[in-house]
């Protein structure tokens, strides 16, 4: 039996502490009853609090713990459910958490986070240098706080090393299921995913949201053709042309771009071109064809592959799924 716990604190979001108690619980349990067979659980899965009482979450529900987190020393893996409540506020108050998850770092515990639960991670200093991701639309608010953590917020989920990451809303789904398959195996990962009738497979939750574009920074001359490029994204550009509008040489427009966005010019311009193309799908007034011209791609082939590489769907799966 692989040994879990799941960490509860004040203003934690209830569904993500009570869904992964689900289902590592049912790991093995749910697949064997659907089909008259003995269940085999997998995992002993605890919710633990500081002082064992009970996590009084943001919706307002007391969830009764089982233990207190100094008595869950020896995991093989802690899960850090999503902040529901002000991210500064709860940071501030959970001092004794952080130095806790330093403590089962140092032992090599697998740690995971789901979605706002990674500043948690990120606070006390575990994911330094490291590869994250967030819940989309804190992004701008981690990487502020964090700049040295390497976010990644268009994934879904991310692994280094023995941390774990996941987006944001119910993407604790994606999190447990991938966590079930590194313990016991795709097989039993697949069964539970059947069992709990939910998909497998996703991989970005920029399908889902805007990611910022980096605006946060005092470089006036990169604002400039930040304003430029919001207008004129679907035009023919090139690093010389943009370097040339404020007056830069291209080596020193490009490490001037660089640093404030922390995106090169033209990734930049490929995420605005994408997020304009999302828009754009999800009015039906226009063809995917036209989408593709009207947002700088010529050919359609390599816009629908560059697009569902982003954003884990073809355009015209984004249509069906987001169209008003």
């Amino acid at each position: 039996m692989h040994q879990v716990t799941i960490v509860g604190f004040p203003q934690a979001l209830a569904s993500a502490i009570t869904g992964m108690l689900d289902l590592f619980r049912l790991a093995g349990v749910t697949w064997a009853r659907i089909h008259d067979q003995p269940p085999s659980p997998q995992f002993d899965v605890a919710l633990a609090t500081l002082d064992g009482g009970p996590c009084r979450c943001i919706n307002g529900v007391e969830l009764n713990a089982q233990a207190a987190l100094r008595d869950r020393q020896h995991s093989d893996l802690v899960v850090v459910p999503t902040i529901g409540g002000p991210i500064d506020k709860v940071l501030g108050e959970n001092r004794p958490l952080l130095e806790w998850l330093q403590d089962q770092h140092r032992r090599q515990t697998d740690i995971a986070s789901n979605c706002t639960g990674a500043f948690l991670l990120a606070e006390a200093g575990l994911l330094d240098h490291r590869q994250a991701t967030t819940h989309w639309g804190f992004s701008r608010q981690f990487r502020q706080r964090y700049p040295q953590v390497d976010l990644r917020p268009e994934r879904l989920i991310t692994a280094d090393g023995n941390l774990f990451c996941a987006g944001g809303g119910v993407a604790w789904t994606d999190l447990g299921l991938y966590l079930v398959e590194r313990y016991c195996g795709s097989d039993l990962a697949r069964e539970l995913a059947k069992a709990f009738v939910v998909d497998r497979g996703h991989t970005s939750q920029w399908a889902y949201g805007t990611l910022p574009t980096l605006r946060y920074h005092q470089d006036e001359a990169i604002l400039a053709i930040q304003d430029w490029l919001e207008t004129h994204y679907a035009e023919p550009v090139d690093i010389e042309g943009l370097a040339h509008r404020i007056n830069l040489s291209p080596r020193t427009f490009l490490r001037r771009f660089t640093a404030a966005t922390g995106d090169r010019p033209l990734t930049y311009l490929q995420r605005l071109r994408l997020e304009n193309a999302k828009r754009y799908l999800e009015t039906p007034h226009l063809t995917v064809e036209q989408v593709t011209r009207i947002v700088g791609y010529e050919d359609l082939s390599s816009f629908s592959r560059l697009f569902k590489r982003h954003t884990g769907l073809s355009p015209s799966a984004y249509r069906t799924r987001f169209s008003r």
